[in-house]
């Protein structure tokens, strides 16, 4: 079977949030094809995420992306959903008494951010009445956060893609990558696809993907995440409640449709596949839970897991390659790919078609250089 390609400007593989964003930024000037291994778009970390939308949640080039995507998130454009994209959801980092250290590191690298307001004693148990008597001694509240509707953001960046000229192919693994007078030529399945640019945004195996074309690594790591369903106790207005987390990041506890999601937070190295939740995380995560919270827990009622993907400084890299002409990065989002997407669509469209950075997202202090595949190099090379 021959695939498309004669007249295709960018090939982007991977059709997660990463890759459904970018190929909807470059559908509006260019023609795309979007290729996704497996029969549905966004299976992997993108359909398993609990996204929050929290501006000082990151180290700086995130927290800057955030800012940056919230008129996006706030304002969608015309025609890209019919449903909000955000729903208002306080952030709450708990700690106890062993924590103080931990809270004013947070609060010091947040900077100057009214939305954050230190409390502790009745207040504390107010916001978060399911607390343990004597567990936390303190937390500091953000006013900022919101949950994103995933599904919603991912099928709008779709939508919109498709309604540019763009086009979606699924079931298509990568599995050789050439290129040869300046085309790509990539084999996915049965078909051969071409295209002057590659843009890899394959998630947890963007990495294998860099590999396969002859482009220099960037040492990303696939690291599982576990995640359960719990109920909630009875009389409780769980939609009222905050997200919970651990000032340590050890676990979390988020309202979600009446109950709770709940994760110990884990970050366990491992090769890109389909993860599945192992037994020893989920009962961590539960004793975690019933040690911080007054919540009777004797099963889970749904579990599952996910792949969130680092480099060193987990700060995403979207960038051409040094070594291999025509291939672009964008990896590495970690758990800040769907906060951040909007504005990191744009910053990779304009740089993939050698453009300057959008004003905004460069004014809010992001440059190429601090995203780009060759500053882990220099990194490496350092250490």
């Amino acid at each position: 079977m021959s695939g498309d390609g004669a007249d295709i400007d960018f090939i982007v593989i991977g059709a997660g949030i990463a890759g459904a964003s970018v190929a909807a930024e470059l559908s509006m000037t260019a023609k795309v094809l979007l290729l996704e291994a497996e029969s549905q778009p966004g299976y992997h970390a993108t359909g398993r995420s609990a996204a929050m939308y929290v501006p000082a949640y990151g180290p700086p080039a995130i927290r800057a992306l955030t800012r940056a995507a919230g008129p996006f998130f706030h304002n969608p454009p015309d025609g890209f959903t019919e449903t909000p994209l955000l729903h208002r959801r306080d952030i709450l980092m708990i700690a106890r008494e062993d924590q103080r250290g931990a809270t004013a590191d947070f609060i010091a690298d947040a900077g100057d951010n009214a939305a954050l307001q230190s409390v502790e004693g009745d207040r504390l148990a107010a916001i978060q009445p399911l607390l343990r008597s004597g567990y936390a001694t303190h937390g500091v509240i953000d006013s900022s956060g919101s949950e994103i509707d995933v599904n919603a953001l991912h099928r709008g960046f779709l939508r919109r893609m498709k309604s540019r000229g763009g086009k979606l192919v699924t079931g298509r693994p990568v599995t050789a990558p050439r290129r040869a007078s300046g085309i790509w030529y990539v084999s996915a399945g049965d078909a051969e696809f071409r295209a002057p640019v590659i843009i890899n945004a394959a998630g947890a195996w963007a990495e294998e993907v860099g590999r396969m074309a002859g482009a220099e690594p960037i040492g990303l790591v696939p690291k599982r995440r576990t995640a359960l369903m719990i109920a909630a106790p009875s009389g409780i207005d769980v939609d009222s409640l905050p997200m919970t987390i651990d000032m340590d990041e050890a676990f979390y506890l988020k309202p979600d449709g009446g109950q709770f999601l709940v994760s110990p937070a884990n970050e366990d190295p491992m090769p890109p596949c389909d993860v599945q939740p192992e037994e020893m995380d989920i009962a961590i995560c539960l004793d975690r839970i019933e040690r911080a919270f007054d919540i009777p827990v004797s099963r889970p009622q749904s579990k599952w897991a996910g792949l969130r993907s680092f480099v060193a400084d987990k700060t995403p890299v979207a960038g051409f390659s040094d070594v291999a002409e025509g291939f672009f990065w964008l990896a590495g989002q970690g758990g800040y790919g769907i906060q951040t997407s909007p504005a990191l669509a744009r910053l990779a469209a304009n740089l993939a078609q050698g453009a300057a950075l959008p004003s905004d997202i460069a004014a809010a202090g992001v440059s190429a250089d601090m995203l780009a595949p060759a500053r882990l190099q220099v990194q490496h090379a350092a250490g």
